[in-house]
């Protein structure tokens, strides 16, 4: 079983604290570290942990480190545990710049260590529900929308929100990114509020991205198209649609969809409407446990180090094209 501590106990690392109580299969919780002394005390009496008086003591405890601090925060941090040899989770964005995220990468490999990204909707149950689908998307859009909160508007909507969407599609496009056009406006911070990005790739596929902290709604959906399918996600309601269109001799005609029929150029197809069964899951904790069965296992785990600096390094080539775009108005 692997010793584990959390650093950092805002919101989330509270959270995070409560998810490895009850992961007790994988790790026992060695205790947390936060910069604030009354925190610590309060947090230490509410959920029974220890509480460590620095970084360092935390750090020298532990088998795998957990860090749920500040973005600006990440590197630094992040840095040390792995310097002493210890596996890191750390939330996302993996750190403030690529440069700092490719350095920890270096690292992590020099030492023989595994970083996992706490990209949380990679183990949302509505894409679980996907399963073992086989995705070959050729157009994608996105909506993250979110009601203000002061809150992460220290950076902008991309790192805070789009992020996430960044990360799922990176996972679902094996194809590198060919062009990037983007914009987006500041409203009520110093950093966009709203913006929206158009990433085409390699392979031909194209993806439309739009968040905002702004709107009068909540929204997280993606919708995606490919050769004889459509497949509808919704990660805030936790519900997955998938529309697939079968040829009239197709062995994998599932039961019941030869009632529902369209005249296609490529000669009649049936029309087959999935609603996936969703799991009740719990995605932080299935997160940490996935990061302990990757380090017991030695193999490469689901949200990787690397896989968070392609996501970082994405988002930056977003907010260079959104600056560009700025100083040409």
């Amino acid at each position: 079983m692997l010793r584990i501590g959390v650093l950092g106990t805002g919101h989330l690392g509270k959270i995070h604290l409560k998810c490895i109580k009850q992961a007790d299969a994988h790790y026992t919780l060695q205790g947390f570290y936060d910069a604030d002394a009354a925190t610590r005390e309060k947090v230490s009496a509410d959920f029974g942990a220890p509480a460590f008086d620095s970084v360092a003591a935390l750090i020298e405890a532990v088998d795998v480190v957990d860090i749920v601090t500040p973005t600006t925060t990440h590197f630094e941090l992040a840095k040390q545990a792995i310097q002493a040899g210890k596996h890191v989770f750390v939330e996302k964005p993996l750190t403030n710049t690529p440069d700092e995220a490719k350095a920890l990468l270096e690292l992590s490999q020099a030492r023989g260590v595994k970083i996992q990204v706490g990209h949380v909707e990679r183990f949302n149950p509505a894409l679980l529900a996907l399963g073992d689908m086989e995705l070959a998307p050729m157009f994608i859009e996105a909506h993250r929308l979110a009601t203000f909160n002061p809150r992460g508007t220290d950076v902008s909507v991309v790192l805070d929100l789009m992020i996430h969407d960044l990360d799922i599609l990176l996972s679902m496009v094996d194809s590198p990114v060919k062009v990037v056009n983007a914009s987006g406006v500041a409203v009520v911070s110093d950093t966009p509020d709203i913006a929206n990005a158009r990433i085409e790739f390699a392979n031909g596929c194209v993806a439309n991205l739009t968040a905002s902290r702004i709107s009068l709604k909540q929204m997280r959906k993606i919708r995606l198209f490919q050769q004889d399918a459509y497949i509808s996600l919704d990660f805030l309601d936790k519900e997955a649609q998938v529309v697939r269109l079968f040829g009239t001799d197709d062995p994998n005609l599932p039961e019941g969809a030869a009632g529902m029929t369209i005249d296609t150029n490529r000669g009649t197809k049936h029309i087959h409407i999935d609603m996936p069964s969703i799991a009740n899951t719990n995605a932080i904790q299935m997160e940490l446990q996935t990061f302990a069965d990757s380090i017991t296992q030695d193999q490469r785990p689901l949200v990787s180090g690397e896989d968070g600096y392609q996501a970082l390094k994405l988002a930056y080539d977003i907010m260079a094209e959104i600056d560009r775009r700025s100083a040409d108005l």
